[in-house]
């Protein structure tokens, strides 16, 4: 069930930040990466103090009082655009989600400057310009810019996988090893 909850705050929140995300692509004069600063910003404020989180998930303090603590931590201190935005995720009752929506807007602008993540693990440790060479020609074959997390299995026994997004691509030794040892199976 917690699953399920999870992935439904997930989608509620990547539907605020794609909402957020369209209305500052209307104005060219609002900058994507500030307006995510000010959500982490607001996350991380509210995130660091137990007593704030309380009141910000407290369903018997109302809608209003919320307003008045928002209003006082952030209105001289963030964007606009993102404080009317926080002001609506209060009156919806949605203002508790504000970190997951944080990291869905960062997601989004990601998606906007054509980013993507990807985990490379390798058998051993990999060289400086190895990684760069790895890393370009990964960069290349997906015409996207990358950020590679770099990872190493010693059980992998020698090769390389790659993981882009939900897509693994298994190059390793161990990996077609365990693919022969089934088709010698079904011989």
């Amino acid at each position: 069930m917690s699953g399920v909850k999870d992935k439904n705050c997930e989608l509620v929140a990547k539907r605020w930040a794609q909402a957020l995300f369209e209305l500052a692509q209307e104005d060219e004069n609002i900058s994507k990466d500030d307006i995510l600063d000010d959500l982490l910003e607001i996350s991380n404020t509210i995130d660091s103090s137990d007593e704030l989180l309380n009141v910000i998930n407290n369903p018997s303090i109302s809608t209003e009082e919320k307003q008045i603590v928002l209003c006082k931590l952030f209105q001289n201190s963030i964007m606009p655009i993102v404080y009317n935005f926080i002001f609506v995720l209060n009156l919806r009752k949605r203002i508790g989600i504000i970190s997951e929506i944080a990291v869905e807007f960062a997601k989004e602008l990601e998606r906007f400057k054509n980013i993507t993540h990807v985990n490379v693990t390798s058998a051993i440790e990999i060289d400086d310009n190895k990684k760069t060479d790895i890393e370009n020609k990964i960069a290349q074959k997906l015409n996207k810019d990358v950020v590679v997390e770099w990872g190493v299995d010693n059980d992998i026994i020698a090769g390389l996988i790659f993981k882009i997004d939900e897509l693994v691509i298994d190059n390793s030794v161990k990996h077609k090893l365990e693919n022969l040892s089934k088709e010698i199976i079904k011989v």
